[in-house]
Protein backbone atom coordinates (compact mmCIF):
# COMPACT_ATOMS: atom_id res chain seq x y z
CA UNK A 1 0.00 0.00 0.00
CA UNK A 2 1.37 3.65 -1.32
CA UNK A 3 2.48 5.82 1.99
CA UNK A 4 0.20 8.25 1.78
CA UNK A 5 -2.63 5.69 2.10
CA UNK A 6 -1.12 3.36 5.16
CA UNK A 7 -3.82 2.41 7.41
CA UNK A 8 -2.39 4.69 10.69
CA UNK A 9 -4.01 7.26 8.50
CA UNK A 10 -7.16 5.86 8.17
CA UNK A 11 -10.11 7.03 11.08
CA UNK A 12 -11.10 4.29 13.13
CA UNK A 13 -13.99 2.22 11.08
CA UNK A 14 -12.97 3.43 8.06
CA UNK A 15 -12.18 1.42 5.55
CA UNK A 16 -8.56 1.36 3.28
CA UNK A 17 -9.46 3.10 -0.63
CA UNK A 18 -10.44 0.34 -2.85
CA UNK A 19 -12.46 -2.11 -0.59
CA UNK A 20 -11.17 -4.09 2.37
CA UNK A 21 -11.72 -4.38 5.86
CA UNK A 22 -11.01 -0.98 8.27
CA UNK A 23 -7.71 -1.41 10.37
CA UNK A 24 -8.42 -3.35 13.55
CA UNK A 25 -7.48 -1.48 16.62
CA UNK A 26 -5.84 -4.57 18.00
CA UNK A 27 -3.37 -4.59 15.07
CA UNK A 28 -1.91 -0.90 16.03
CA UNK A 29 -0.91 -0.93 19.57
CA UNK A 30 1.73 1.85 19.05
CA UNK A 31 -1.55 4.18 18.18
CA UNK A 32 -4.02 2.76 20.86
CA UNK A 33 -5.70 5.43 23.25
CA UNK A 34 -3.24 5.69 26.19
CA UNK A 35 -4.72 4.51 29.65
CA UNK A 36 -3.72 7.62 31.34
CA UNK A 37 -5.99 10.01 29.63
CA UNK A 38 -9.68 10.03 30.11
CA UNK A 39 -11.59 9.25 26.83
CA UNK A 40 -14.59 8.17 28.66
CA UNK A 41 -15.59 12.03 29.44
CA UNK A 42 -15.18 12.92 25.55
CA UNK A 43 -18.21 12.48 23.16
CA UNK A 44 -18.86 8.81 21.32
CA UNK A 45 -16.22 7.59 18.91
CA UNK A 46 -13.58 9.58 20.07
CA UNK A 47 -10.56 8.81 22.13
CA UNK A 48 -7.48 10.40 23.72
CA UNK A 49 -4.34 8.52 22.75
CA UNK A 50 -1.26 10.42 23.31
CA UNK A 51 0.68 13.74 24.94
CA UNK A 52 3.61 15.02 23.10
CA UNK A 53 6.85 17.07 24.28
CA UNK A 54 8.23 18.94 21.17
CA UNK A 55 11.62 20.91 22.15
CA UNK A 56 11.22 24.56 20.36
CA UNK A 57 14.39 25.28 18.70
CA UNK A 58 14.36 28.86 20.50
CA UNK A 59 12.65 30.15 22.92
CA UNK A 60 9.24 31.12 21.93
CA UNK A 61 7.12 33.73 24.27
CA UNK A 62 8.44 31.86 27.26
CA UNK A 63 7.85 28.32 25.67
CA UNK A 64 10.61 26.04 25.59
CA UNK A 65 9.18 22.94 25.09
CA UNK A 66 5.62 22.73 23.37
CA UNK A 67 3.11 20.09 24.78
CA UNK A 68 -0.53 19.15 23.39
CA UNK A 69 -2.52 16.18 23.76
CA UNK A 70 -3.44 13.87 20.19
CA UNK A 71 -7.35 13.08 19.82
CA UNK A 72 -8.64 10.70 17.22
CA UNK A 73 -12.64 10.57 15.80
CA UNK A 74 -14.59 9.10 13.12
CA UNK A 75 -13.25 11.99 11.07
CA UNK A 76 -9.72 11.82 12.35
CA UNK A 77 -6.77 12.95 14.16
CA UNK A 78 -6.98 16.55 16.20
CA UNK A 79 -5.02 17.85 18.77
CA UNK A 80 -5.47 19.64 21.96
CA UNK A 81 -3.03 22.20 23.35
CA UNK A 82 -3.99 24.96 24.84
CA UNK A 83 -0.92 27.47 26.36
CA UNK A 84 -0.06 26.14 30.29
CA UNK A 85 -1.72 29.40 31.73
CA UNK A 86 -4.78 28.98 30.46
CA UNK A 87 -7.82 28.18 33.15
CA UNK A 88 -10.77 25.18 31.86
CA UNK A 89 -12.93 28.21 30.96
CA UNK A 90 -10.13 29.53 28.58
CA UNK A 91 -9.15 25.95 27.37
CA UNK A 92 -13.08 24.60 26.33
CA UNK A 93 -12.56 26.43 22.72
CA UNK A 94 -9.67 24.91 21.76
CA UNK A 95 -11.43 21.57 23.16
CA UNK A 96 -14.60 22.82 20.52
CA UNK A 97 -11.40 22.73 17.74
CA UNK A 98 -9.98 19.50 18.18
CA UNK A 99 -13.87 17.99 18.62
CA UNK A 100 -14.23 19.42 15.68
CA UNK A 101 -11.73 18.00 13.88
CA UNK A 102 -12.07 14.70 14.85
CA UNK A 103 -16.03 14.46 14.60
CA UNK A 104 -16.46 16.60 11.47
CA UNK A 105 -13.68 17.34 9.32
CA UNK A 106 -13.92 20.55 7.93
CA UNK A 107 -15.52 22.37 5.33
CA UNK A 108 -14.20 22.57 1.71
CA UNK A 109 -11.71 24.42 0.48
CA UNK A 110 -12.00 27.18 -2.43
CA UNK A 111 -8.32 27.01 -3.25
CA UNK A 112 -5.47 24.26 -3.49
CA UNK A 113 -3.19 25.91 -1.38
CA UNK A 114 -2.44 29.10 0.97
CA UNK A 115 0.39 31.52 1.27
CA UNK A 116 2.44 31.68 4.17
CA UNK A 117 4.48 34.28 6.35
CA UNK A 118 7.52 32.81 8.06
CA UNK A 119 8.11 33.89 11.62
CA UNK A 120 11.13 34.73 13.55
CA UNK A 121 11.43 34.63 17.12
CA UNK A 122 12.66 37.62 19.23
CA UNK A 123 16.55 36.50 18.79
CA UNK A 124 19.57 38.63 18.23
CA UNK A 125 20.02 39.89 14.37
CA UNK A 126 22.66 37.54 13.12
CA UNK A 127 20.19 34.46 14.01
CA UNK A 128 17.02 36.29 12.77
CA UNK A 129 18.70 37.06 9.50
CA UNK A 130 20.03 33.28 9.31
CA UNK A 131 16.48 31.99 10.10
CA UNK A 132 15.02 34.10 7.02
CA UNK A 133 17.44 32.57 4.84
CA UNK A 134 16.40 29.00 5.65
CA UNK A 135 12.79 29.56 4.53
CA UNK A 136 11.49 27.72 1.67
CA UNK A 137 10.32 30.59 -0.34
CA UNK A 138 8.69 32.69 2.00
CA UNK A 139 8.51 36.63 0.68
CA UNK A 140 6.47 37.62 4.02
CA UNK A 141 8.47 37.71 7.35
CA UNK A 142 6.68 38.35 10.77
CA UNK A 143 9.04 39.49 13.90
CA UNK A 144 8.27 38.77 17.17
CA UNK A 145 9.04 42.18 19.17
CA UNK A 146 8.80 43.83 22.81
CA UNK A 147 9.90 40.82 24.45
CA UNK A 148 9.82 41.07 27.97
CA UNK A 149 13.67 42.25 29.04
CA UNK A 150 14.47 43.59 25.62
CA UNK A 151 14.54 47.20 24.33
CA UNK A 152 13.58 49.23 21.45
CA UNK A 153 16.77 48.81 20.26
CA UNK A 154 17.16 45.19 20.03
CA UNK A 155 13.36 45.31 17.86
CA UNK A 156 15.10 47.46 15.24
CA UNK A 157 18.16 45.25 14.95
CA UNK A 158 16.22 42.82 14.68
CA UNK A 159 13.59 43.68 12.27
CA UNK A 160 16.49 45.45 9.97
CA UNK A 161 18.63 42.17 9.84
CA UNK A 162 15.21 40.88 8.37
CA UNK A 163 14.57 43.26 5.95
CA UNK A 164 18.30 43.07 4.70
CA UNK A 165 18.04 38.99 4.70
CA UNK A 166 14.13 39.55 2.98
CA UNK A 167 15.33 41.82 0.44
CA UNK A 168 13.46 45.19 -0.30
CA UNK A 169 10.47 43.27 -2.25
CA UNK A 170 9.55 40.98 0.56
CA UNK A 171 7.19 41.70 3.38
CA UNK A 172 7.61 42.50 7.60
CA UNK A 173 4.80 42.84 9.70
CA UNK A 174 5.71 42.76 13.36
CA UNK A 175 4.00 41.34 16.62
CA UNK A 176 3.84 42.48 20.27
CA UNK A 177 1.70 40.32 21.86
CA UNK A 178 0.15 43.51 23.46
CA UNK A 179 3.48 43.82 25.00
CA UNK A 180 3.44 48.02 24.67
CA UNK A 181 1.49 51.02 26.42
CA UNK A 182 0.06 53.14 23.48
CA UNK A 183 3.03 56.38 23.80
CA UNK A 184 5.58 52.80 23.25
CA UNK A 185 3.57 51.64 20.45
CA UNK A 186 3.69 54.85 18.81
CA UNK A 187 7.29 55.64 19.06
CA UNK A 188 8.04 51.76 18.31
CA UNK A 189 6.17 51.90 15.64
CA UNK A 190 7.28 55.06 13.73
CA UNK A 191 10.79 53.69 14.65
CA UNK A 192 10.52 50.40 13.26
CA UNK A 193 8.20 51.58 9.74
CA UNK A 194 12.04 53.05 8.37
CA UNK A 195 12.04 49.32 7.05
CA UNK A 196 8.98 49.03 5.82
CA UNK A 197 5.89 47.27 7.86
CA UNK A 198 3.20 45.80 5.93
CA UNK A 199 1.56 46.03 9.42
CA UNK A 200 1.65 45.64 13.15
CA UNK A 201 0.09 42.75 14.95
CA UNK A 202 -1.70 43.55 18.86
CA UNK A 203 0.80 46.42 19.39
CA UNK A 204 -1.49 47.28 22.80
CA UNK A 205 -3.43 45.09 25.16
CA UNK A 206 -6.94 46.88 24.84
CA UNK A 207 -8.59 47.73 22.22
CA UNK A 208 -8.96 51.29 23.26
CA UNK A 209 -5.16 51.81 22.88
CA UNK A 210 -5.26 49.85 19.44
CA UNK A 211 -8.04 53.04 18.55
CA UNK A 212 -5.61 55.47 19.10
CA UNK A 213 -3.25 54.09 17.87
CA UNK A 214 -4.59 54.15 14.22
CA UNK A 215 -5.49 57.06 14.48
CA UNK A 216 -1.54 58.49 15.29
CA UNK A 217 0.33 56.02 12.97
CA UNK A 218 -0.28 55.03 9.19
CA UNK A 219 0.97 51.33 9.34
CA UNK A 220 -1.76 48.98 9.42
CA UNK A 221 -3.22 47.91 12.78
CA UNK A 222 -3.88 43.86 12.93
CA UNK A 223 -6.24 42.61 15.76
CA UNK A 224 -5.42 39.22 17.76
CA UNK A 225 -5.53 38.61 21.51
CA UNK A 226 -8.59 41.60 20.92
CA UNK A 227 -10.41 39.08 18.94
CA UNK A 228 -9.13 35.63 20.08
CA UNK A 229 -9.68 36.58 24.21
CA UNK A 230 -12.59 38.71 24.46
CA UNK A 231 -16.28 37.72 24.71
CA UNK A 232 -17.06 40.14 22.17
CA UNK A 233 -14.90 40.06 19.14
CA UNK A 234 -16.50 42.46 17.68
CA UNK A 235 -15.58 44.99 19.55
CA UNK A 236 -12.57 45.63 17.59
CA UNK A 237 -15.26 46.75 14.45
CA UNK A 238 -17.05 48.84 16.58
CA UNK A 239 -14.41 51.08 18.13
CA UNK A 240 -12.26 51.12 14.66
CA UNK A 241 -9.35 49.39 16.31
CA UNK A 242 -8.08 47.62 13.83
CA UNK A 243 -7.23 47.06 10.28
CA UNK A 244 -6.93 43.16 9.94
CA UNK A 245 -8.14 40.46 12.16
CA UNK A 246 -5.87 37.63 12.91
CA UNK A 247 -7.95 34.39 13.51
CA UNK A 248 -6.33 31.19 15.37
CA UNK A 249 -8.81 28.54 14.72
CA UNK A 250 -8.00 26.70 18.45
CA UNK A 251 -8.79 29.29 20.98
CA UNK A 252 -11.42 30.93 18.80
CA UNK A 253 -13.62 26.94 18.78
CA UNK A 254 -13.09 25.46 15.38
CA UNK A 255 -12.71 26.34 11.49
CA UNK A 256 -16.89 26.75 11.12
CA UNK A 257 -16.59 29.60 13.97
CA UNK A 258 -13.45 31.06 12.73
CA UNK A 259 -15.17 31.21 9.30
CA UNK A 260 -18.69 32.74 11.24
CA UNK A 261 -16.35 35.59 13.18
CA UNK A 262 -14.49 36.31 9.61
CA UNK A 263 -17.79 37.20 7.73
CA UNK A 264 -19.57 39.31 10.70
CA UNK A 265 -16.44 41.40 11.48
CA UNK A 266 -15.97 42.25 7.60
CA UNK A 267 -12.02 42.99 7.60
CA UNK A 268 -9.37 41.59 6.06
CA UNK A 269 -7.93 38.08 7.96
CA UNK A 270 -5.06 36.45 8.39
CA UNK A 271 -5.23 33.11 9.27
CA UNK A 272 -2.73 32.37 12.28
CA UNK A 273 -1.51 29.03 14.15
CA UNK A 274 -1.46 28.69 17.86
CA UNK A 275 2.02 26.63 17.89
CA UNK A 276 0.64 23.15 17.22
CA UNK A 277 2.22 20.23 15.61
CA UNK A 278 1.14 19.14 12.23
CA UNK A 279 -1.82 17.51 13.60
CA UNK A 280 -2.96 20.96 15.02
CA UNK A 281 -1.93 23.33 12.48
CA UNK A 282 -3.77 21.28 9.71
CA UNK A 283 -7.10 22.98 11.40
CA UNK A 284 -5.23 26.48 10.30
CA UNK A 285 -4.62 25.43 7.15
CA UNK A 286 -8.31 24.28 6.31
CA UNK A 287 -9.25 27.48 7.21
CA UNK A 288 -7.18 29.78 5.29
CA UNK A 289 -7.80 27.33 2.24
CA UNK A 290 -11.93 27.96 2.79
CA UNK A 291 -12.02 31.68 3.37
CA UNK A 292 -14.09 33.47 0.88
CA UNK A 293 -10.77 35.77 0.34
CA UNK A 294 -7.13 35.51 1.28
CA UNK A 295 -5.66 38.48 0.85
CA UNK A 296 -2.74 37.70 3.11
CA UNK A 297 -0.21 34.88 3.67
CA UNK A 298 -0.86 33.48 6.83
CA UNK A 299 1.19 32.53 9.27
CA UNK A 300 1.22 28.86 9.57
CA UNK A 301 4.91 28.12 8.99
CA UNK A 302 5.55 27.67 12.68
CA UNK A 303 5.99 23.94 12.58
CA UNK A 304 9.69 25.02 11.90
CA UNK A 305 9.59 26.43 15.09
CA UNK A 306 9.92 23.02 16.72
CA UNK A 307 12.80 20.83 16.60
CA UNK A 308 10.48 17.75 15.41
CA UNK A 309 6.77 16.92 14.60
CA UNK A 310 4.56 13.63 15.60
CA UNK A 311 4.11 13.20 11.72
CA UNK A 312 6.13 11.53 9.04
CA UNK A 313 6.04 14.99 6.63
CA UNK A 314 5.76 17.82 8.60
CA UNK A 315 3.46 20.87 7.25
CA UNK A 316 6.31 22.87 6.04
CA UNK A 317 5.85 25.45 3.85
CA UNK A 318 7.58 24.39 -0.10
CA UNK A 319 7.98 27.86 -1.91
CA UNK A 320 6.05 29.60 0.58
CA UNK A 321 2.92 27.82 0.28
CA UNK A 322 0.98 24.67 1.97
CA UNK A 323 -1.82 22.52 0.43
CA UNK A 324 -4.76 22.75 1.19
CA UNK A 325 -6.57 19.76 3.68
CA UNK A 326 -9.55 18.57 4.64
CA UNK A 327 -8.30 16.42 7.56
CA UNK A 328 -5.39 16.57 9.73
CA UNK A 329 -2.39 14.10 9.16
CA UNK A 330 -2.34 11.04 11.35
CA UNK A 331 0.83 10.85 13.76
CA UNK A 332 3.16 8.41 12.45
CA UNK A 333 4.07 5.87 15.42
CA UNK A 334 8.21 6.12 15.59
CA UNK A 335 7.84 10.24 15.59
CA UNK A 336 4.96 10.10 18.28
CA UNK A 337 7.38 7.79 20.49
CA UNK A 338 10.47 10.26 20.35
CA UNK A 339 8.57 12.81 22.01
CA UNK A 340 6.16 10.93 24.25
CA UNK A 341 5.34 13.17 27.27
CA UNK A 342 6.66 11.26 30.30
CA UNK A 343 3.88 9.35 32.64
CA UNK A 344 3.24 12.65 34.93
CA UNK A 345 3.19 15.05 32.38
CA UNK A 346 0.79 12.58 30.54
CA UNK A 347 -1.15 13.03 33.71
CA UNK A 348 -1.03 16.33 34.11
CA UNK A 349 -3.24 17.12 30.25
CA UNK A 350 -5.78 13.79 31.61
CA UNK A 351 -6.76 16.56 34.36
CA UNK A 352 -6.58 19.58 31.98
CA UNK A 353 -8.67 17.65 29.52
CA UNK A 354 -10.99 16.28 32.57
CA UNK A 355 -11.62 19.98 34.11
CA UNK A 356 -11.93 20.93 30.46
CA UNK A 357 -14.66 18.16 29.16
CA UNK A 358 -16.83 19.47 32.25
CA UNK A 359 -16.61 22.85 31.68
CA UNK A 360 -17.68 22.35 28.13
CA UNK A 361 -20.76 19.50 29.61
CA UNK A 362 -22.25 22.71 31.74
CA UNK A 363 -25.80 23.71 30.94
CA UNK A 364 -24.62 27.13 29.85
CA UNK A 365 -22.52 26.45 27.17
CA UNK A 366 -23.33 27.28 23.68
CA UNK A 367 -20.94 25.16 21.30
CA UNK A 368 -21.27 24.04 17.95
CA UNK A 369 -22.31 20.63 19.45
CA UNK A 370 -24.70 21.71 22.24
CA UNK A 371 -26.50 24.13 19.78
CA UNK A 372 -26.48 21.15 16.99
CA UNK A 373 -25.92 24.40 14.61
CA UNK A 374 -23.25 22.19 13.04
CA UNK A 375 -24.46 18.72 13.72
CA UNK A 376 -23.17 16.34 11.66
CA UNK A 377 -25.04 16.21 8.56
CA UNK A 378 -26.86 19.08 8.55
CA UNK A 379 -24.31 21.98 6.99
CA UNK A 380 -21.19 20.22 6.13
CA UNK A 381 -20.56 16.60 5.01
CA UNK A 382 -17.66 15.06 7.64
CA UNK A 383 -15.75 13.64 5.38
Amino acid sequence: MPEELRLDALPPGVAPPGGGAPPPAALRPDLLPSDLLPSDLLPSGVTAHAVYAIPMRQRFRGITVREGLLLRGPAGWAEFCPFPDYDPGQCRPWLDAALEAAQLGWPAPVRDSVPVNGTVPAVDAATAAAIVRSWDGCRTAKVKVAEPGQTLADDVARVEAVRDALGPTGRVRVDANGGWTLDEAVRAVRALDRFGLEYVEQPCRTVEELAALRRRVDVPVAADESIRRSEDPMRVVRAEAADIAVLKVQPLGGVRACLEIAERIGLPVVVSSALESSVGLAAGVALAAALPELPYACGLGTVTLLTTDVVARPLAPVGGRLPAVRTAPAPEAAALAAVAAPEETVRHWGRRLAATAAVRRAPDWTGWERTGRLAVGEEDDPR
